[in-house]
């Protein structure tokens, strides 16, 4: 796979991840939801802190929510430039298709989210209550304090489960509750294909 092609990869990734955010972003309160079918909705939420809205801060009590912020959006600065040498140095070696493929759809999706956590703080409004404006004069925070933000939701099932299954039935019970983003499906799209087709993927190449 070529350079050429990695990039154009990259481009329609991050186009289609910053073009859904922004329009979300731009047309939606905090908290909003549209639905699309009974089982897919677009919901507006801004997520602060890691996977799953997991953050720093509830970890411990001596780390502020402000501290993880900067933290994780560094950490995550640090992480894309590692995944971009190692998307590299593949592309020079010749690895498997399926591995450049991989790495790239890994990376844009990191990339798209770090544009979120380090410069969304910069380029918008608060959306708490309102609609945001586009590069306001009150932004909403500075430098790497952005939020990513989410929109798909799945709400496939809610509701008590049958009494016939064991140990779980009649107990409440919600598939599928994380809200993501494009981003998020490209870097689960890209460590799915490492893990399920990992003899194909890490393939050396018998030309070397």
């Amino acid at each position: 796979m070529s350079k050429k092609q990695v990039l154009l990869l990259i481009a329609i990734i991050l186009f289609f991840d910053q073009a859904t955010k922004t329009y979300i972003k731009t047309h939606f309160v905090l908290g909003q939801e549209l639905k699309v079918f009974e089982w897919f909705k677009i919901f507006f939420i801004e997520n602060e802190g890691m996977a799953w809205g997991a953050k720093l801060s509830d970890i411990s009590s001596y780390i502020t929510e402000s501290n993880a912020k900067l933290f994780l959006s560094i950490f995550r600065l640090f992480a894309v430039f590692g995944i971009g040498y190692w998307l590299f140095q593949s592309i020079k070696k010749q690895a498997s298709k399926l591995l450049i493929i991989s790495i790239t759809l890994v990376f844009s999706g990191a990339l798209g989210n770090i544009i979120d956590s380090v410069f969304y703080g910069l380029f918008f409004e608060s959306s708490l209550g309102q609609i945001a404006s586009f590069y306001p004069s009150n932004s909403y925070s500075g430098l790497f304090y952005g939020s990513v933000v989410d929109m798909l939701y799945f709400p496939m099932f809610k509701g008590a489960l049958p009494k016939w299954i064991p140990f779980f039935g009649g107990q409440y019970f919600s598939f599928f509750d994380p809200v993501f983003n494009v981003a998020d499906i490209a870097i689960s799209t890209g460590i799915g294909f490492l893990l399920f087709f990992n003899k194909k993927v890490f393939l050396k190449n018998t030309t070397n």
